[in-house]
């Protein structure tokens, strides 16, 4: 087994606002290897854009507090880290294709303009003439027509699926070790989405980097990533292969995921939604977060007590699941919508 290129260790974050103290984001551990895809998938509020804001220091402080952790990146702790070197590493080693790249592109500079800064940033040897060559070069590998005349062309002029492409242009300029994708294809329609997802896979190929895949979207995490994060309520409840999560998840709130997506090849009359809502992170419920919503709990004193943690079980090592009773969770429980196994 390789070195991970990251490894978040105990990461605890807080936020203060008018109404308390939210916490968002509480004991996460993962690694990611070189050259795989993580996807983390759960619902909104489940600290999945935190985890990864935080390591980055681009989480406001206040009303954002670390509390604990460690995000080891190459030997390197990122949250300890003086604010000149993570500049460094922030488009040069780690790079971030933000959700809505409207609002992350500036309006008043030119896409191109704004791809040849990111090289100048990073590439000392570089100049205007090499860097505008290398703009146009990565608008060309991400699948932009024309890129010479796009080149000069502003964010307002790029339809939705351009300014994406756009963006994860300039995400690969430096080649990073690492690349990082909130929720890439969330404001984009499906015929866009599924040239996105293949702009993706060569932007993977051409920079063999460690990928963190941020999502609502299960069919993306089957189609793309090699390994599931699944979060809930500010804590990691399910870790392993995709193809182990999507056709023997452990975890009652990844079971509720998997039955809650439409089938195109079971008869259904009607979606098997989670029942209840997330629990608010200012007064989460005690024990197991989610036992307010499992129908697999059934009341047990020990899921309203005790908080679960995060551990191995079975015969392998590869599978981590925050269930008290996880080894009671048969595949005849899920419905699931498949991955294919690796070969």
């Amino acid at each position: 087994m390789p070195e991970p290129v990251l490894s978040i260790r105990d990461l605890t974050v807080e936020f203060s606002t008018e109404d308390g103290v939210v916490s968002a984001v509480t004991d996460v551990n993962y690694d990611v290897f070189p050259g795989e895809i993580l996807g983390v998938i759960g619902e909104s509020g489940a600290g999945k854009s935190v985890s990864v804001m935080t390591m980055l220091d681009l989480i406001p402080k206040p009303p954002g507090k670390v509390l604990s952790g460690e995000a080891i990146f190459k030997g390197r702790d990122l949250l300890t880290m003086s604010k000149r070197d993570l500049r460094d590493v922030r488009g040069g080693d780690i790079a971030m294709i933000f959700q809505d790249p409207m609002t992350s592109l500036n309006p008043v500079l030119t896409v191109g303009s704004q791809i040849a800064e990111a090289v100048l940033a990073h590439n000392r040897d570089a100049d205007d003439d090499s860097a505008r060559d290398r703009a146009i070069e990565l608008l060309r590998l991400v699948g932009v027509p024309n890129p010479e005349q796009r080149f000069d062309q502003y964010p307002h002029e790029f339809s939705g699926g351009m300014r994406q492409r756009g963006m994860i242009a300039m995400a690969i300029a430096n080649e990073p070790s690492m690349l990082i994708a909130d929720e890439p294809t969330t404001a984009l329609d499906v015929t866009i989405q599924a040239q996105i997802v293949e702009v993706l896979r060569t932007a993977q190929r051409e920079t063999h980097a460690a990928t963190i895949l941020i999502t609502h979207d299960l069919g993306l995490i089957a189609e793309l990533a090699d390994r599931v994060c699944v979060m809930y309520a500010g804590r990691v409840v399910e870790l392993s292969d995709v193809y182990t999560i999507f056709n023997s998840p452990r975890h009652p709130y990844t079971v509720g995921l998997m039955n809650s997506l439409p089938r195109v090849d079971v008869d259904q009359e009607m979606l098997q939604p989670i029942p209840g809502q997330p629990p608010s992170m200012i007064a989460p419920p005690p024990g197991c977060a989610f036992h307010p919503r499992c129908l697999h709990s059934r009341g047990r004193v020990v899921c309203r007590t005790d908080v679960p943690p995060l551990r191995t079980f079975g015969e392998g090592a590869d599978h981590l699941s925050a269930c008290h009773f996880a080894e009671e969770l048969a595949e005849a429980h899920v419905v699931g919508i498949g991955a294919e196994q690796p070969a």
